[in-house]
């Protein structure tokens, strides 16, 4: 089994038990869509954060060159499941949502947009956090 299905398979039955503790409720979630979103913010991780989140995401075994396989692992999945011409048809969408005074390196936001297809976009979430809660989830409306 390649190693990133592999610690995706492992997050999602570590999250399921950890969301799924309360029996009397259902629970629905993409595992996918949460570790690909969690290894976006992996990948402008360093030192113990980015160790605590390699295990968190179980990708222990697959992230050597500095997380780069993931990162190209999760660009390949991507690929794979919004390929077009098949007897399904899946779609993913991925956006980063930052803050306007934070100043995001650009090789960052470069690297999201070429393994994730995930653009940034800069909002006020000081000054108009209302305008940008709104804008979030009407974004997250139109693609899902």
């Amino acid at each position: 089994m390649d190693p990133l299905q592999e610690a995706n398979g492992t997050f999602a039955l570590n999250l399921l038990k950890i969301l799924g503790e309360d029996s009397s409720k259902n629970v629905f979630l993409s595992p996918m869509s949460i570790s690909s979103a969690l290894a976006m913010v992996f990948m402008g991780a360093k030192g113990t954060t980015a160790s605590q989140m390699a295990q968190a995401l179980a990708l222990d075994k697959c992230s050597g060159n500095g997380g780069g396989d993931v990162h190209q692992g999760f660009q390949s999945l991507l690929t794979e499941v919004n390929k077009t011409g098949t007897q399904y048809l899946l779609r993913t969408a991925n956006r980063l949502f930052g803050d306007k005074t934070c100043d995001l390196l650009a090789s960052f936001k470069d690297s999201c947009l070429k393994f994730y297809e995930a653009e940034l976009e800069e909002l006020d979430f000081q000054g108009a956090t209302e305008e940008s809660r709104q804008h979030i989830n009407t974004w997250v409306a139109k693609k899902t």
